[in-house]
């Protein structure tokens, strides 16, 4: 069976497929907050980012029992904290806890996917580049009823088909797969990155990033074509799911139940969707388990905070690492 046959032939791929971004890809906090119909526009528009010091002053409800799992890898000289987290959240989510506090406040710097995740004014004329194509516009490759359906579901988020029919399917499919999220309460500027990157901000303690923007971008835009047209028709069927299955996902991560996020989100993204799945989670988890191993071999502590799909499961970063002989430990 073919990638696209299997993406097309289950009812939950495409709110997987959302919820993988939600959770893997720290650029859909700024995703989420940019109107389609500035995307759309030929030119970059600029969108005021959110003062820091407002978010930094928002209070994080506290966790009920042990609250979001955070591990830790120790040497002689280095400390390095991992802290699986959610890109959106609702604002009364309960995710606090003194441990991960603490691990915070004693960290010399914070690693995050990128270093700049709400900054929409660099992220649109990236999207720009990469998820526009208007020499083949969406209502050439798409049927006349899927296009209608097109139009509908840009009329929830608050534009047409017509306004949209230069976006590269990736970008239209990921637009329409978020809407329902914050519909539903999902706030990009609640979400774990944004409240931290605040704290850091505040605290003085330099943020870095283990990839760029563009290349989070690049990561959907590569996509083959095909897969990209697939993963837009299945969600004209089915962009409605999002929201309640991430309710239960931020259930399983907010209690620290980790296998419970293996299992519903991990490990059927890797049955049902392999090539997103080696996309959005294998080879990036490689790449940033070999940064932490530089991070290891310097001093100081680093506190770093992902996506929690990368956290979960047989190719986490945490696996990676104890198949090169480095320990994580769960606090």
């Amino acid at each position: 069976m073919t990638f696209v046959s299997r993406l097309k032939s289950t009812t939950t791929a495409v709110s997987r497929l959302a919820l993988g971004a939600a959770l893997g890809l720290g650029l859909v906090a700024a995703i989420v907050g940019a109107p389609a119909q500035a995307l759309a526009q030929a030119a970059p528009v600029p969108v005021a980012e959110a003062p820091a010091a407002a978010m930094a002053l928002r209070a994080v409800p506290q966790a009920q029992g042990q609250g979001p799992a955070l591990w830790v890898i120790r040497d002689a000289d280095s400390t390095i904290y991992l802290f699986g987290t959610v890109h959106v959240l609702r604002p009364t989510t309960a995710w606090g806890t003194a441990r991960v506090d603490a691990a915070f406040d004693s960290a010399d710097e914070i690693y995050l996917e990128i270093s700049n995740p709400d900054d929409q004014a660099a992220l649109i004329p990236i999207i720009q580049q990469h998820g526009l194509d208007p020499a083949n516009p969406l209502s050439s490759r798409l049927t006349a009823e899927e296009f209608a359906k097109f139009d509908e579901a840009a009329k929830t988020i608050g534009a047409s088909g017509a306004q949209l029919d230069a976006f590269r399917p990736w970008l239209a499919a990921l637009q329409l797969s978020l809407a329902p999220l914050t519909k539903a309460g999902y706030d990009p500027q609640s979400g774990v990155e944004s409240i931290l990157l605040a704290r850091a901000k505040t605290a003085g303690k330099p943020v870095k990033g283990f990839e760029t923007l563009d290349q989070q971008i690049r990561i959907l835009a590569d996509m083959p074509e095909d897969v990209q047209l697939g993963f837009l028709r299945s969600t004209l069927e089915d962009y409605d799911q999002a929201a309640t299955m991430l309710d239960g996902m931020v259930t399983s991560w907010s209690t620290g139940d980790v296998a419970g996020l293996e299992r519903v989100m991990v490990d059927e993204m890797q049955t049902e969707t392999p090539q997103v799945y080696e996309a959005l989670l294998v080879r990036r988890n490689q790449d940033w388990a070999n940064q932490i191993q530089t991070l290891l071999a310097g001093s100081g502590t680093v506190f770093i905070a992902v996506g929690a799909a990368h956290l979960a499961g047989d190719d986490s970063v945490q696996e990676i690492l104890e198949d090169r002989g480095v320990a994580a430990e769960r606090l």
